[in-house]
C-alpha cells in the first residue's frame, strides 16, 4: 500500500469510545446505496431512509454538507409511504456529510395553538431522544467519500518539512527517556496499572500504563486524547489490558494523568500558533511520538502490533503520530478526527510552516 492509501486508511477507520453503553432507541435506518460508503465521480450518493426499529415519533429534516462545511443540499423527509431518499450527485473528489436532525413531534401536531417546533403554545420545545451520534438528543449523521484516492492537499507542502520534523525527532532520539512508574490500584482484575512520566524534548509524557497481570508478551495499544484539559479515565485503560492489550494512555499535556487542570491554560490551542518552534502542539506530537519510544523498550510488547486510537483531538494525534513514525504503527482507529485549522477569523492549532500555514505533520 503506499502512503497516500495507508493515510487514507488511518482516516477511515472508526471506533467508538462508548461502545459499553447501552444502545440509544432508533426511530430512524439508513441504508446507502453503496455499503461501503465509497463512489466514484458522477455517481449518485445516497440513502434509503425507513422507520425503525422504534415507530418514529418526530418530524425530520436534513442537511448535505461537502467536507462537512459547504451545504450542498437540505430538505425534509416524508416517511408517509414507509420510505425516503437523501441523495446528492458527486461532481468532484470530496467527503459528504449529511445530518439529520428532529425539528417537531409528531404527537402535538393535531393540537390546537402547536407551535412551529411542535410543542403546544407556552409549551417548551420537545426534548429530542434517539439518533446515532451517541447523544441521545434525536440527531443522526451520515457519509460518504467521493474518489478520496484523488483527494489532494489542501495547502502546498513546505520545501523543509521533512527536514523539521526529522531533526525534531532526531534531537528527541538523544533525551534518554527515563521512565518513572508509579504503581496505581484499579477494581479490574487481572490487570496491573502504573502511572508514568517520560522525559521528551522540551517536556515531560505523561499517563497511564495498563497490562495483563501474567508473564506474555502483549499487542499494544496508545490511547491519545481528544480537545481540553481534564483527568484520564484510568479504568477504562484497565478494562482495555483486561480484553489482552498493553495500553499506554497518554495525557495531552504536560501534566499527570490524575490531575484535572495541571494549570495548563484552557486557551493551549492558540499558544505559539504563529510560530513552529513555540506551537502547543509541536510538544504535545513529540510527547506522543516518546510515548512511542518507550513502549518499544517493554519486554512486555509483542514486538510487531501497535495501535493508535482517539477521537476529535486524539483522532488527529494519531494521524500525526502516525505520518510521523509510519513504519512502527500497525494501523490508526480514529473518530472525527479533528484540529483546528488557522483561518481569517480564527485561530491556529498546527504547528506554522515558514510561511504560516499549519498542516497535519505526515511525512
Amino acid at each position: 500500500m503506499n502512503r497516500f492509501g495507508f493515510l487514507f486508511a488511518l482516516l477511515l477507520a472508526a471506533m467508538s469510545a462508548d461502545a459499553q453503553r447501552a444502545p440509544v432507541q432508533q426511530q430512524l435506518t439508513f441504508t446507502p446505496d453503496h455499503a461501503g460508503g465509497i463512489y466514484n465521480v458522477g455517481e449518485t450518493v445516497g440513502w434509503t431512509v425507513t422507520p425503525g426499529p422504534a415507530a418514529p415519533t418526530y418530524l425530520y429534516k436534513w442537511i448535505i454538507r461537502r467536507n462537512n462545511a459547504v451545504v450542498l443540499k437540505e430538505g425534509n423527509l416524508d416517511l408517509s409511504l414507509g420510505k425516503d431518499r437523501i441523495e446528492i450527485a458527486g461532481d468532484q473528489p470530496e467527503m459528504i456529510y449529511v445530518a439529520v436532525e428532529p425539528y417537531a413531534s409528531l404527537a402535538p401536531a393535531a393540537v390546537s395553538g402547536a407551535s412551529q417546533d411542535g410543542s403546544a403554545a407556552g409549551a417548551p420545545p420537545p426534548a429530542f431522544t434517539g439518533g446515532n451520534t451517541g447523544r441521545d438528543n434525536g440527531l443522526y449523521a451520515v457519509g460518504a467519500a467521493i474518489a478520496p484516492w484523488k483527494l489532494g492537499l489542501s495547502t502546498p507542502r513546505p520545501d523543509d518539512f521533512d527536514a523539521f520534523w526529522n531533526a525534531k525527532l532526531a534531537e528527541q532520539a538523544r533525551v534518554p527517556i527515563n521512565p518513572v512508574l508509579t504503581p496505581v490500584q484499579t477494581d479490574v482484575t487481572g490487570v496491573e496499572m502504573s502511572m508514568f512520566v517520560l522525559d521528551a524534548l522540551g517536556s515531560k509524557a505523561h499517563g497511564y500504563l495498563a497490562k495483563p497481570a501474567r508473564e506474555g508478551k502483549f499487542p499494544a495499544l496508545i490511547q491519545l486524547q481528544y480537545a481540553g484539559v481534564y483527568a484520564l479515565n484510568a479504568r477504562g485503560d484497565a478494562q482495555r489490558a483486561a480484553e489482552g492489550w498493553l495500553v499506554i494512555n497518554v495525557d495531552s499535556h504536560d501534566k499527570l494523568p490524575s490531575d484535572p487542570s495541571g494549570n495548563i491554560p484552557r486557551n493551549y490551542q492558540t499558544v505559539g500558533n504563529n510560530d513552529r518552534e513555540k506551537s502547543y502542539f509541536l510538544n504535545m506530537y513529540l510527547r506522543d511520538s516518546r510515548a512511542l519510544d518507550y513502549l518499544m523498550t517493554r519486554p512486555d510488547w509483542d514486538g510487531k502490533t501497535i495501535v493508535l486510537t482517539g477521537g476529535s483531538m486524539g483522532g488527529q494525534q494519531s494521524l500525526a503520530l502516525a505520518g510521523l513514525r509510519p513504519e512502527k504503527i500497525t494501523a490508526a482507529l480514529v473518530c472525527v478526527p479533528a484540529g483546528p485549522i488557522r483561518t481569517a477569523t480564527s485561530t491556529a492549532a498546527k504547528p506554522a510552516t515558514p510561511t504560516g500555514r499549519r498542516i497535519i505533520p505526515m511525512r
